[in-house]
């Protein structure tokens, strides 16, 4: 074998490798996304909206036909789950601009994660209560609360707001000496 041969043998191993690491990482990205339509689908109540969703998040201000075509969904099951979506303030909707006389489609865009993720902290936030001052409800016991106070306080803040940790330890005079706050409500 000459030493042409082992180049050439070398080669094609990089190739190899280099072929398995993008179908890996290929694989990699289609389980991350399935996961959050898994989780969107919890949110959104149907796998169908949770796809939806994300292709508008990818592809703001598109007609419903080309969200069938981008998701592989029915039209008028789309056409259905804009519908549903946009009553629930989910989705927005306005007439595409056009130069030309005919039919202007409505194009779609869907409200960032963090607000929709505000739409259904009230909903969590007030089950987990009801959960956490179960003996109370049930009058399995003396009352421990009264009946205003909730025990569990759920706050979402935006991860792009420009703040962070540091940031408001400085605008509250903390210097990070490591105690927490002194609140009684669990922050989630």
């Amino acid at each position: 074998m000459s030493a042409d041969d082992n180049d050439h043998d070398d080669l094609e191993d990089t190739g190899d490798v280099r072929e398995r690491i993008e179908q890996e990482a290929d694989r990699a990205v289609e389980q991350f996304d399935e996961g959050i339509v898994d989780l969107l689908a919890w949110v959104l109540d149907t796998e169908t909206r949770a796809r939806i969703y994300v292709h508008l998040r990818q592809h703001p201000e598109s007609t419903s036909e080309e969200i069938a075509e981008g998701t592989g969904l029915y039209p008028s099951t789309v056409r259905e789950a804009l519908a549903a979506l946009t009553e629930e303030e989910v989705v927005t909707r306005q007439k595409r601009e056009s130069d030309g006389a005919g039919n202007n489609p409505y194009e779609y865009s869907a409200i960032p994660p963090s607000d929709l993720v505000n739409t259904i902290v009230g909903d969590i936030q007030s089950e987990l209560n009801t959960v956490f001052n179960l003996d109370d409800h049930i009058g399995g016991g003396e009352t421990t609360l009264e009946p205003d106070d909730e025990p569990v306080t759920i706050s979402v803040e935006d991860a792009n707001d420009g703040t962070n940790d540091a940031d408001a330890s400085e605008d509250t005079g903390d210097e990070g000496n490591g105690s927490e706050g002194g609140d009684d409500d669990a922050d989630v």
